[in-house]
């Protein structure tokens, strides 16, 4: 990406940032098992409200909100898909100026990190 990206303060954060077509570009599986359609998602196709999950031979469709912790006011994703739901932590958020690029790290309550990044 040759784009400069900053880091966005994540307490401020609004839900919009998450909007998008968003590809995943690394993960680290730990515990999580291999086979959900979270483990093996390749896209996340964040909607106003909606969520599609695809992966080779699998889609998944659901929810998604953006909550916060009430202690430091860490933004959380809410994920709630036909398969499973979950919760991640968003640890950091990078976007370009004009915001057409992002990069964003979830934490996922099972262990495993996704990287996503925009555009695909």
């Amino acid at each position: 990406m040759s784009e400069v990206l900053f880091d966005v303060n994540l307490q401020q954060m609004p839900e919009e940032y998450l909007t998008g077509d968003w590809c995943v570009a690394d993960r680290v599986l730990n515990r999580n098992s291999p086979d959900t359609s979270l483990a093996r998602a390749t896209k996340f196709l964040l909607r106003p409200g909606t969520v599609q999950v695809q992966a080779p031979e699998l889609q998944d469709s659901g929810h998604w909100s953006m909550e916060r912790d009430s202690l430091l006011n860490r933004p959380y994703l809410e994920l709630q898909l036909l398969q499973e739901g979950t919760r991640a932590l968003i640890t950091r958020l990078r976007r370009s100026t004009d915001g057409q690029h992002s990069q964003l790290n979830l934490y996922f309550q099972s262990g495993m990190e996704i990287q996503l990044a925009r555009p695909c």
